[in-house]
């Protein structure tokens, strides 16, 4: 690599790589808010109008079956999954299945807040996956789709029965919309909006096979569950929850920038559209570590890799020589360097994970701003390496 190696000609466009809140389609502007219903009960006709336009437009666009209800709940992804899990376990045993921060995070909550005593905990590091075959499907089981933390995802639902006696309640938050999800596999699939569609932050979404309603209806859990938790009142599914009748209050002003993005999306095609851009962006991140040989995706197995929170790790020599604490400074300074030239925000690995970057590929953003950020990838690598030389 060239320490002198000029700054590129191109920049991204759009700077905003960050894997949550994500970028906004493009084109966006405020005026796509427009017509929000403001200043208005979301229990009116118009809130009410809005909420059921988005439902059904997730409905259209993630081709999810008639059959399964599709819910608007509190507290973005991290609610709808603490909603799943304190309504429908303890019912049978647990596997917890877990290979980054997210999935940990669940494994937390079945044993130690929950404490559930027939809970099996099935984990691997950054960069691996579970054994996907030692899943005990008896049993309920709790997963990530894609590890949004470590860039490591399910290559696909084979590995999952379809006579199974148990749950499957998988968190897809930053697989929806980017990733093709098998319905018939999957009975609580939960996300939020400010993921794939790069929507904005606190509103999540839970979407119920019809296995999982005849669980809520015919099992009442032994602890107490708040009121943004109750999906039953009297043994009864409350069915206004799946009809735009939320819990709590939702911002109407979210819920008009989620229906844009939902619009957008079916324009472009569809859920086969969506998946195409962020597969394109991911290739070309791929390609460029293929030619790159300091930098290489932190999941091992090309099948598990995302093609959204696309994970990296530093393999040059020179930084995996130094201590843990240099080789994260490095990384670091990479991040750094592209977030005060303006040229790439919030790329800087998850807090928990390995020391690296994740560039968020998803399908909100353009392959164009993709390849013109590996080139800055690598002139921020010049700079720090040969500050790094200096210091030696």
């Amino acid at each position: 690599m060239d320490f002198m190696m000029n700054k590129p000609v191109t920049r991204p466009a759009n700077p905003c790589f960050s894997s949550g809140p994500c970028a906004k389609r493009p084109g966006w502007t405020l005026e796509a808010l427009g017509k929000a219903a403001l200043g208005r009960s979301h229990r009116a006709k118009p809130g009410k109008a809005k909420l059921q336009a988005a439902i059904d437009l997730t409905r259209d666009i993630l081709q999810v079956p008639a059959d399964y209800r599709i819910g608007i709940v509190p507290a973005s992804d991290t609610g709808a999954v603490e909603l799943a899990m304190w309504s429908l376990l303890g019912a049978r045993g647990v596997d917890m299945v877990a290979w980054e921060s997210f999935g940990e995070g669940w494994v937390t909550d079945a044993a130690k807040q929950l404490k559930l005593k027939d809970a099996r905990i099935l984990k691997a590091g950054y960069g691996e996956i579970v054994d996907l075959n030692s899943i005990d499907f008896n049993n309920d089981v709790v997963f990530t789709w894609n590890g949004t933390t470590s860039g490591v995802r399910v290559p696909n639902g084979d590995f999952i029965p379809a006579d199974r006696a148990g749950l499957t309640i998988c968190d897809a938050t930053s697989a929806a919309f980017a990733q093709t999800l098998p319905w018939d596999k999957l009975d609580v699939v939960t996300f939020s909006w400010q993921k794939v569609l790069g929507g904005e932050a606190a509103h999540g979404m839970l979407i119920l096979s019809p296995r999982a309603v005849e669980r809520l209806q015919t099992y009442a859990p032994a602890w107490p569950l708040p009121k943004i938790f109750r999906l039953t009142s009297g043994g009864k599914l409350i069915e206004g929850i799946f009809k735009g009748e939320t819990i709590n209050t939702p911002s109407m002003l979210c819920v008009e920038d989620y229906i844009d993005a939902l619009t957008w999306a079916k324009g472009l095609g569809g859920l086969d559209a969506l998946v195409a851009r962020a597969d394109a962006n991911a290739k070309a991140i791929a390609d460029w570590v293929a030619k790159t040989d300091w930098i290489d995706h932190l999941a091992i197995a090309p099948d598990t890799r995302s093609n959204t929170s696309v994970c990296l790790k530093v393999v040059a020599p020179a930084v995996t020589s130094q201590p843990a604490d240099a080789q994260a400074a490095f990384a670091k300074s990479l991040a750094d360097m592209l977030d005060k030239d303006g040229v790439a925000f919030d790329i800087g690995g998850y807090r928990d994970a390995p020391p690296g970057l994740r560039v968020w590929c998803g399908a909100t953003v353009e392959t164009a701003d993709v390849v013109a950020l590996t080139e800055w990838l690598d002139w921020a690598y010049a700079q720090a390496s040969a500050n790094l030389a200096k210091a030696a």
